[in-house]
């Protein structure tokens, strides 16, 4: 792919309405280039480094990610299989390969339109004449007159819009650059794509833990209200502690649908993801694997890497320069408009054996001119026109890198802060667990009461679940920090230097 590199500031070319206009139109044949103006990637301002980008890089991690491929630094088979199955069979990819395919036919029609192009065509005819109209009744008198009568015509016609100033050339520039966003785009969506599977099936490992937690409370829950049942069947319990243990089981058990629910949701997210119906790849994912660890972020770069690492914002800049050279396609419409055109071809209205003759040849040369002269109040409200959509796509483009930055910075603080969550959570649950093994032990022995073993599990239970969610979204954030950094494709070297 080519981005191409233009100029972006410019001074346009006045037409004051005092000037005649062939004193116009004679230097606008004597210069013979492009009306309107030559375009320049702006210089949008950047900071020089992230604010996490130290501390990110500072990371202990067991595996490091190649930018390119990051899915595949988690050490997770299955991840890669589902991320390379969906850049295979997603359909948001196979619509945006059909824009592409769209846009590239609007190139081949713009370029086309700078060529000459040419017909043939060709008719055989046969009338009956009527001898009451004037003609009829002229060759009516002559003798031998048939009313029947053939004609055959064959011809090669042959017509070129001639470019003088540059109007078609401005459009063909525009369709390129759209073209150019439209492959971008693709690419785009293949990284959105690719992080959404990542992310979705980070999200189901990270479910099926959290359930799992649950389940195995459930199970020390009911183990718990058995032994308490089996004590207030012999006396030694009251009944005001079978009541506890109930409710505190059934309130256990209530988080299991809950979080059963998110799973199906999010199990079906995945198989859409990969283009199949919902429950097709449910199976493969039933046996309860780990939350894949969070692979090294090497070489985060700086903000002005983005420019030529983000897809979208190449997107951005392409639909600028569109938008750019259109302003050249409205101020050529100030110009007059000339074609050539060409016939040659051969006509006979007696056989089709004379049909190419000397004495059936025929030819004919025209010289064309079109020209809005009286229509300038329209071309300079199309002119404004195109210059507001230039203005409305600069500030796109210039939001978007601002997004592109605070994406960055916001999927870099996520991913430190959640990881120091779960350091800390997981320090919890290991004093948590045995402190519950200690209260248990007591209880059974009469010297705390059930209350506070309750109180331990229901503790244990919510540390043990927000460890789960953190080291979740610890690895859902890395993924967003990949995707934000423009992970997931290798810019060839034609491409990283056309955008420089």
């Amino acid at each position: 792919m080519y981005y191409g590199h233009y100029s972006y500031f410019y001074s346009e070319p006045s037409v004051p309405a005092k000037h005649p206009l062939a004193l116009l139109v004679a230097a606008s044949l004597l210069t013979g280039c492009a009306v309107g103006p030559d375009y320049t990637r702006p210089n949008i301002p950047t900071s020089v480094s992230y604010l996490g980008a130290a501390a990110v890089e500072q990371r202990h991690a067991a595996t490091a990610a190649d930018l390119a491929t990051w899915w595949t630094g988690f050490g997770d088979p299955q991840l890669n299989r589902y991320v390379m199955l969906a850049l295979e069979q997603n359909l948001n990819l196979a619509q945006a390969s059909a824009r592409v395919l769209q846009a590239r036919a609007g190139l081949g029609a713009a370029t086309a339109a700078l060529l000459p192009s040419g017909t043939i065509s060709g008719k055989a005819a046969r009338a009956y004449q009527s001898v009451e109209t004037p003609l009829g009744q002229l060759l009516n008198s002559q003798p031998g007159f048939k009313r029947y009568g053939n004609t055959y015509q064959a011809d090669l016609g042959a017509s070129w819009e001639l470019d003088l100033f540059g109007g078609l050339s401005r459009d063909r520039e525009a369709a390129l650059a759209d073209y150019q966003a439209s492959q971008a785009g693709a690419t785009a969506t293949r990284l959105t794509v690719a992080a959404q599977t990542a992310d979705i099936y980070i999200s189901i490992r990270g479910l099926q833990t959290r359930l799992d937690i649950a389940r195995q409370q459930v199970e020390k829950q009911q183990a718990l209200l058995d032994t308490i049942q089996l004590l207030y069947g012999k006396g030694l319990a009251a009944e005001l502690q079978v009541d506890q243990a109930a409710g505190a089981l059934a309130e256990v058990q209530s988080a299991v649908p809950v979080l059963e629910t998110g799973l199906d949701a999010a199990m079906n997210a995945l198989d859409v993801m990969l283009g199949s119906p919902p429950g097709t790849h449910r199976a493969k994912l039933a046996t309860v694997s780990a939350i894949p660890t969070v692979p090294h972020i090497t070489a985060t770069g700086s903000p002005a890497d983005l420019l030529r690492r983000r897809p979208d914002l190449i997107v951005a800049e392409r639909r600028l320069t569109a938008s750019h050279a259109r302003i050249g396609v409205a101020i050529a419409e100030y110009y007059p408009k000339l074609s050539l055109s060409g016939l040659l071809g051969s006509a006979t209205a007696v056989s089709s054996g004379n049909l190419f003759t000397s004495g059936a040849s025929q030819a004919a040369g025209v010289l064309g001119l079109r020209w809005r002269l009286f229509d300038f109040g329209r071309i300079n409200a199309q002119i404004e026109q195109a210059k507001g959509q230039e203005a409305e796509m600069l500030a796109a483009y210039r939001l978007a890198v601002l997004h592109a930055t605070e994406d960055v910075e916001n999927a870099f603080s996520s991913l430190l802060k959640r990881e120091e969550q779960s350091v800390v959570l997981a320090r919890g649950v290991d004093s948590l667990g045995r402190a519950r093994s200690a209260l248990f032990a007591a209880y059974q022995q009469g010297v705390v009461s059930l209350i506070e073993v309750l109180q331990a599990d229901e503790n244990l239970l919510r540390a043990s679940d927000a460890q789960a969610q953190a080291k979740t979204e610890a690895a859902r954030a890395a993924v967003a920090a990949f995707k934000a950094l423009g992970g997931g494709w290798q810019p060839s070297g034609s491409d990283m230097l056309a955008i420089k």
